[in-house]
Order: C-alpha cells, then sequence, then structure tokens
C-alpha cells in the first residue's frame, strides 16, 4: 500500500510541473474580412469594432495563443461547416439555418438597425412609431439590402412609403443630405462611422450646404456572436473551457461599460 503511495507521489510530483509549464493553446479565431466597421481588413490588418473587442478579451484568457484572421464571409463559414476551423465572428443566431455552428458564445454586440431623417422631417410629428409614422416619405436602403420588415416593404408595395436604393451608406447620406430622399434605413453604427469620415473629409457640410440629421426610431436589433464549430468531432477537447473563460469576460466587458468605451472610441 505504501508503496502505492509513493508512486503516486512520485507521478504527480514529476506531472504537475509539466501541466504548468505546458504551453499556451494555440487558437485561430475566423472574422468576416469585409464588414465595416464591425469587421474588416485593412491594408493587410484585421481592423473594426469587433476586433477591438475580441482582441482584449482574448488577452485576458488563460492557456491560449489566439489569433484573429480575416476571410471572406462564405469561406469562413465553410471552414466552420467542415470542421476544420474552430470559431468566426461575428454570426447572427440562426441555428436553423447554420445547424453546424453550435455552441454560441454570448452576445458581443447589439447591431441596432435604425432610420435617421434630415431635422425638418421631424417638425411636425415626432414619428416615433415604425412603420405608419413615415408614411408618404421617400427612405433611402442599399441596393440589396433587405432591412425594415415585412410591414415596411409591404407599405412600399402600397405605395405608402417611396424606397429609394443606392450603392452603399456614403451615397445615401450624400443624398439625405441634399433633400433629395427624406430618411435613410441602415445599421446605426455603420451610418454614424460613414457620416464621421464624410464630415472629416469635407464631403458632409452639416448646417451649410447639407442638411442637419435627427436619428428617428430603432427598427430592429440583431446580435452577433462568436460561433463555434460542432462538426469538428472531439478535434477542439479545449472548446468548452474556451468558451466559459470568453462568456465571462464579454459578460463583464459588457456589465462595466468598457464594451460601449470601446465602440465609442472606435466611432470618435
Amino acid at each position: 500500500m505504501m508503496l502505492i503511495q509513493m508512486l503516486v507521489a512520485l507521478t504527480l510530483y514529476f506531472f504537475i510541473p509539466l501541466l504548468a509549464s505546458a504551453e499556451d493553446i494555440e487558437v485561430t479565431l475566423y472574422a468576416d474580412a469585409n464588414y465595416p466597421p464591425y469587421s474588416f481588413t485593412e491594408a493587410g490588418e484585421l481592423k473594426g469594432i469587433y476586433a477591438n473587442i475580441i482582441k482584449r478579451a482574448v488577452s485576458r484568457m488563460k492557456g491560449y495563443k489566439v489569433t484573429l484572421v480575416g476571410v471572406p464571409w462564405k469561406r469562413g463559414l465553410r471552414l466552420i461547416e467542415s470542421g476544420k476551423g474552430f470559431a468566426i465572428y461575428p454570426p447572427y443566431f440562426h441555428v436553423e439555418k447554420r445547424p453546424y455552428i453550435w455552441p454560441y458564445s454570448l452576445p458581443i454586440l447589439d447591431e441596432r438597425v435604425m432610420v435617421i431623417c434630415r431635422e425638418d422631417i421631424f417638425f411636425r410629428m415626432m414619428r416615433l412609431n415604425w412603420v405608419e409614422d413615415y408614411y408618404g416619405l421617400v427612405i433611402g436602403v442599399n441596393s440589396g439590402f433587405h432591412l425594415g420588415g415585412d410591414a415596411f416593404w409591404q407599405a412600399a408595395e402600397e405605395d405608402k412609403i417611396t424606397v429609394s436604393e443606392a450603392k452603399g451608406n456614403r451615397e445615401n447620406l450624400l443624398q439625405l443630405g441634399l433633400k433629395r430622399i427624406d430618411c435613410y434605413l441602415n445599421d446605426r453604427i455603420s451610418i454614424l462611422w460613414e457620416l464621421k469620415k464624410l464630415k472629416l473629409s469635407g464631403e458632409y457640410d452639416e448646417g451649410g450646404k447639407h442638411a442637419r440629421l435627427i436619428e428617428g426610431v430603432t427598427v430592429s436589433i440583431e446580435q452577433g456572436f462568436l460561433g463555434f464549430t460542432n462538426r469538428d468531432e472531439g478535434r477542439f477537447a479545449y472548446k468548452e473551457d474556451f468558451k466559459k473563460q470568453f462568456d465571462i469576460i464579454i459578460y463583464d466587458m459588457r456589465r462595466s461599460g468598457e464594451m460601449q468605451k470601446i465602440i465609442n472610441d472606435f466611432l470618435r
């Protein structure tokens, strides 16, 4: 009995230092390379609000060396679906549409779709209700986007609202500033980020050549996550621990206001 105890003690003596000195596990997180201002590559560097948040979070995790790699979104999803990729950000929570993504992290960001309108549009009424309070207006949208909800597009079919399509944020904001449309519908942070760039470049002269703009109602909210593969067949044995650590840090960042500060600093 004593011999067995000695063997166990010797085993622990030699094994524990090996665990303590083990190198961090190298982990690759894939990111959408073309989703500004949330996640994008510029001059070969991965940037964006998600990148800033996730870099901060993984720097506090124990036992992992994390690399963020930007890829085309469809390619990234294929890596997750095949089980070759460990995790990707920022998918929305679409379990039925993407059954190969599971589990999801805690929500990282709330992506809020809103309307931004010329100041004069609110002179006669507050326009608090989407969609009824926006009847009779010309609403700009990005070509190929289908934001706004079924009631919005039904109102457009019934000629209660006029939809004007333009290439992107820049084009729609300039159209709005020149009073060629009444409001613009898109993600709030994307709008504010592009508007800041236009003002800094002198292309948008608010209060001069261009109209003053006011935020209207929130139309919908989507949340972005870190989504993990469930097709790895046990290859990523550390998945549960990684997710647990990541979730705790993300929760603390949201609760403390640190995450909102990162967003504000990016937009400043």
